[in-house]
């Protein structure tokens, strides 16, 4: 049986996805396909790697050497083609945490950022928290993908938007931006001198013969413009030891935003975070191939299961992420009355669109990165719940 295959039970170790059922769903009769973390165990060598620093028994205050950081910059370099570094880098314990960091220090109170929607959940709190405007530049569905308005993007840019939170790959949409797209959005960001902050946590989860392009490896006045954030939690399902980089070239905006890390307490990382960072980047390579490898199939398992089986259902076409873009406008129900059905009656556990913001609200989201087991039998339930309407 291969890594990907196995079933693991995940209940009662304390995990979101599993274990907060009832909270979420209001029942524990639901197979779980939401929250963005994986039911596969991250690579073997991350796994040796924490019980050999487990072995050392002592957890004090630790330093973020040249090992690691030489790590994360061999990956960037090897997989997405961009040379970094190392004095460009900050951590801190995750990106959501990055982008509230750079929110504070880069824009002032009723300042207005822009985000594309529908769009991570996170991006509005981010905002909001820190009582900055949002700014929406809705992306746009054609012939079942997702395109930017790029006419709409600059007139939102000209009232003023201080800065732009992208989401590179797309979630939930699953967009990987082209060249083209990128080099547009930069292009117009530097026109208005709008900072951009990228989120790129799902960089590495690009499916075999996509490619992933840092905005900030365009070009050194883009990288200049650009806050980049990062993070192997994703990519090698690490999340929940908490570690994450940023990678700023300009120096002045470096220096602010170290200072505000420092000054909310983000200072460094956790012991076993660190070693298992530099342990996925150092070792987990083969996984990730085999890993997007399994994604691809999962996608394209899912897509032709409901183009075979059901007129109601359509994965929306993507190049990335785990994630999985169900629209669902056939079904004709508002996102209350979807959550209601794919809870009750497919006892199916997936993310409302709604969550997205209001371009959601005829979709849901599902996680495919679990067993082909799990796949299947969470697949099985939404079209035979789908065949009985």
């Amino acid at each position: 049986m291969g890594i990907f295959e196995k079933v693991h039970d995940r209940r009662n170790t304390r995990s979101v996805k599993w274990d907060m059922l009832k909270p979420v769903f209001q029942t524990e009769d639901v197979l779980p396909m939401w929250v963005a973390d994986m039911d596969f165990q991250a690579p073997q060598a991350v796994n040796d790697a924490l019980k050999d620093r487990a072995d050392h028994g002592i957890y004090g205050y630790t330093i973020i050497d040249d090992d690691v950081k030489n790590a994360i910059i061999n990956w960037v370099d090897k997989r997405h083609d961009w040379e970094i570094n190392s004095d460009w880098l900050s951590f801190s314990p995750g990106v959501v945490t990055s982008l509230h960091m750079a929110i504070q220090a880069f824009t002032e109170p009723n300042e207005k950022v822009l985000i594309q929607t529908p769009v991570y959940t996170p991006f509005y709190s981010v905002i909001e928290t820190h009582n900055r405007e949002v700014v929406k530049n809705p992306l746009q569905q054609k012939d079942n993908y997702y395109h930017i308005d790029f006419d709409d993007f600059e007139n939102k840019l000209k009232q003023g938007v201080k800065a732009f939170v992208l989401c590179s790959p797309h979630n939930p949409v699953g967009r990987v931006w082209t060249k083209e797209e990128l080099q547009e959005m930069a292009r117009l960001c530097l026109k208005y001198d709008v900072l951009i902050l990228s989120d790129e946590i799902h960089g590495d989860l690009v499916y075999p013969n996509e490619k992933h392009i840092p905005i900030a490896s365009l070009s050194d006045d883009i990288a200049d413009q650009t806050i980049t954030c990062m993070s192997p939690s994703k990519t090698f399902n690490l999340a929940g030891l908490q570690a994450s980089y940023v990678i700023t070239t300009d120096k002045e905006k470096r220096d602010t935003l170290n200072q505000q890390l420092n000054s909310q307490g983000h200072h460094m990382l956790n012991t076993m975070g660190n070693t298992a960072m530099e342990a996925a980047y150092l070792h987990g390579e083969e996984w990730l191939d085999e890993l997007r490898t399994v994604l691809k199939e999962h996608q394209e398992y899912v897509t032709k299961k409901f183009e075979e089986n059901t007129d109601v259902l359509k994965v929306i076409r993507s190049e990335g992420t785990y994630l999985l873009w169900i629209d669902c406008s056939a079904m004709q129900m508002d996102s209350k009355q979807l959550k209601k059905f794919m809870i009750e009656n497919a006892k199916v556990g997936l993310n409302t669109g709604t969550d997205y913001g209001e371009e959601g609200k005829t979709f849901m989201r599902i996680n495919i990165a679990c067993p082909r087991e799990t796949l299947e039998e969470g697949v099985k339930r939404i079209i035979n719940a789908v065949n009985k309407l």
